[in-house]
């Protein structure tokens, strides 16, 4: 189970937002949570119906400037990419409008094996193709060494980019940079296809509205794969560039539409986000990035699709690979459930897949609430991803574990490693190390509801008006609801009990409920149960009519008492990793021979989750750590079997008896008595 905060918004403030933006109750509450506490407020935010002039961004002006000249002098132009959604989106912007000037221009993007950002070795290649100008889109803020280079073969450079400047900036003609320490423009936080669109419009005058028009559609893809902000200017881009794509001509997103099965269905965020762009990001990932961008060069439909259905092969290969390295890593925490007993988690696998570890990563992460640091071993060089949440920075771990390090990069949400030979247990113990030593609790990831819905509320015009505050996404995610005290009624498999479809019952309503990847036997609930949800709303139209439609994120009984629950773990796990706890807390983590029969008589031959396992055994005087240490025991002994995909426990068939106390960690926490 995860733990949960629920929002209350102030009531007078709900209202008032309702009445004075003509708003739901569900809307107005969602709005309340996020901070906004008047009507203009919120109109000021949601209604943003422009970008702003592209000059406010420092060099801006020296970055047209340069390329105009160069384009009127016949001057070889090369646009430099990079390998993600982001890069290749805004390279082929800018050089499709290059095209169109009538420049020399042509562009380049590294294949994944390259490394991110410019490489002397390209550079070489490109002056060797008469390029006198270097343009780079979504890199460059930190080519320090490689602009250098450029400036020492003959050639001029322009940076255009929307990462973190460092202590100093590369050598160039303009720097655009939205993020340097310098610019003073009004908003920070567009991708690099935002900043080569903006670049764009500045190409042109200034005026944005004829680069929306050509490019809005691949912008808009490209803010919602990159994770920016959707909030401000971002959100006008978003929402602009969704519109088009919903009545797009462009043969490459009419081949994706099709091979996404979006054709003449609504595009929202999640289709880019979840359908689009990680197909576009699949070219980098298993093939060459080159390929994305031919796509969104095709003038052809047919052409465009044959290159669709090769990007859609690609990215279900980077579904199977990352499929195959979870089912592997889950298969290391049954066999060793301590590795993921630690502050945060670290694993490290042979030949797995560049490009998906950091997927991995997020899917471990969410998995199990901590910091996760994910590394393939390949022919002896540890490459590795980290994600990250809260308060725990990765760049900082990273940092403090540097000396084991051939290099590394990030920010405090994710990152890049490599560790030296020989050094992975190191690395792992000096993670650990920075854990301990800078964030004595832990930040605990939480589900966060932003307001109660009551079972009145769940209409199919409320949950409509919660579409005022698309599209959703960083910063501005879709709102979550609690609802409270429903009796769960009937469970119904789904997908060969892949998820589960609930059938609820909250006051005088009746709710119908599914939740993915979640199999009846994994609920932590039973029929019967009075329970509390965290639930996403939607609308479903069906044969004409229209339904409210409701997801599960989690769910538990309502007589739960989280901060027991979380204490009991975390105590549990500090013990496993060997650090010192009160002595008092010992007497009360040890299970009686009693406590531990009553555990192991109820687990079932066919195995049930470890939490709905706790909860079936609430009220027998059996708390928390004493269920987790007898469990731990049975594993140590062979009588259970873990298993780490949905946090169950079964049975193994024994013939023979064992002495329960034999078990080492039992033996480990009776010394500490």
């Amino acid at each position: 189970m995860k733990k949960w905060s629920v929002g209350i918004p102030d009531r007078n403030t709900v209202l008032k937002l309702m009445t004075g933006c003509s708003v739901t109750s569900l809307t107005a509450s969602a709005i309340a949570s996020k901070g906004y506490e008047s009507p203009d407020s919120v109109i000021k935010s949601l209604n943003v119906g422009e970008l702003s002039d592209p000059f406010l961004i420092k060099d801006m002006k020296e970055a047209a400037d340069t390329i105009n000249a160069a384009i009127d002098s016949g001057e070889r132009i090369c646009i430099y990419g990079d390998y993600d959604c982001d890069g290749v989106m805004a390279t082929v912007i800018l050089y499709s409008y290059l095209l169109e000037t009538g420049a020399d221009v042509t562009y380049y993007i590294p294949e994944r094996a390259e490394g991110y950002g410019l490489n002397n070795g390209a550079i070489d290649r490109i002056a060797a193709d008469g390029v006198k100008l270097i343009v780079t889109v979504d890199n460059g803020i930190a080519a320090i060494s490689e602009a250098e280079h450029i400036y020492g073969l003959g050639l001029r450079l322009v940076v255009t980019d929307h990462h973190q400047q460092g202590e100093k900036l590369p050598r160039a003609e303009a720097v655009v940079d939205p993020h340097r320490h310098d610019c003073f423009s009004p908003f920070k936080y567009m991708c690099g296809a935002g900043i080569a669109l903006k670049l764009i419009a500045a190409l042109d005058g200034g005026d944005c509205t004829m680069a929306l028009e050509q490019f809005g559609d691949l912008a808009a893809i490209a803010t919602v794969a990159d994770i920016v902000s959707l909030t401000g200017e971002n959100r006008f881009l978003a929402s602009y560039g969704i519109q088009l794509i919903e009545n797009t001509d462009r043969p490459s997103l009419m081949a994706l539409k099709e091979v996404c099965g979006l054709t003449d269905k609504p595009i929202n965020s999640q289709s880019l986000g979840f359908g689009i762009a990680p197909r576009i990001n699949a070219a980098g990932r298993f093939g060459s990035p080159k390929t994305a961008a031919r796509l969104f060069l095709c003038e052809d439909y047919d052409d465009a699709l044959v290159i669709a259905q090769e990007l859609d092969g690609l990215n279900n290969m980077r579904k199977q690979a990352e499929n195959d390295i979870i089912a592997e890593i889950y298969s290391m925490i049954d066999n060793d459930p301590s590795l993921v007993y630690g502050r945060v988690i670290f694993l490290c696998g042979k030949d797995w897949h560049h490009g998906v570890i950091g997927i991995v990563a997020s899917r471990i992460m969410e998995q199990f609430g901590k910091p996760c640091f994910i590394a393939s071993d390949s022919g002896g060089e540890i490459r590795g991803s980290a994600r990250s949440f809260g308060e725990f920075s990765i760049f900082e771990a990273l940092s403090y574990a540097q000396e084991v390090l051939e290099k590394f990069g990030g920010h405090p949400g994710a990152g890049g490693f490599t560790v030296k030979s020989g050094m992975s247990a190191d690395f792992g113990r000096l993670l650990e190390e920075y854990a301990l030593k800078d964030h004595k609790v832990m930040p605990q990831a939480t589900l966060a509801a932003d307001a109660p819905a009551t079972p009145a509320e769940l209409t199919v015009d409320n949950v409509r008006g919660l579409s005022l505050l698309e599209p959703f996404g960083a910063e501005n995610e879709k709102p979550l609801f609690y609802i409270g005290e429903a009796e769960l009624l009937e469970v119904l498999p789904l997908s060969d009990g892949l998820h589960s479809k609930l059938r609820l019952k909250a006051g005088f309503a009746k709710i119908d409920a599914l939740m993915f990847r979640t199999a009846p036997t994994a609920l932590p609930v039973k029929v019967g149960d009075r329970c509390d949800m965290i639930v996403t709303l939607g609308v479903n139209s069906y044969r004409g009519r229209d339904s409210v439609s409701v997801v599960v994120s989690d769910i538990r009984p309502h007589t739960f008492e989280q901060s027991k629950y979380f204490a009991a773990l975390g105590s549990f796990e500090a013990f496993m990793r060997g650090e010192e706890l009160p002595k008092n807390y010992y007497p009360s983590m040890y299970p009686s021979r009693e406590e531990a029969v009553k555990v192991y008589k109820a687990i079932p031959e066919n195995g049930i989750s470890l939490d709905r396992l706790y909860i079936s055994l609430t009220g027998k005087s059996i708390n928390y750590c004493k269920f987790r240490f007898a469990i731990e025991a049975f594993r140590e002994l062979g009588l259970v079997k873990m298993n780490a995909s949905d946090f169950g426990v079964s049975r193994v068939k024994v013939s023979a008896k064992t002495d329960l106390y034999s078990a080492p960690v039992l033996e480990k926490l009776r010394s500490r008595l």
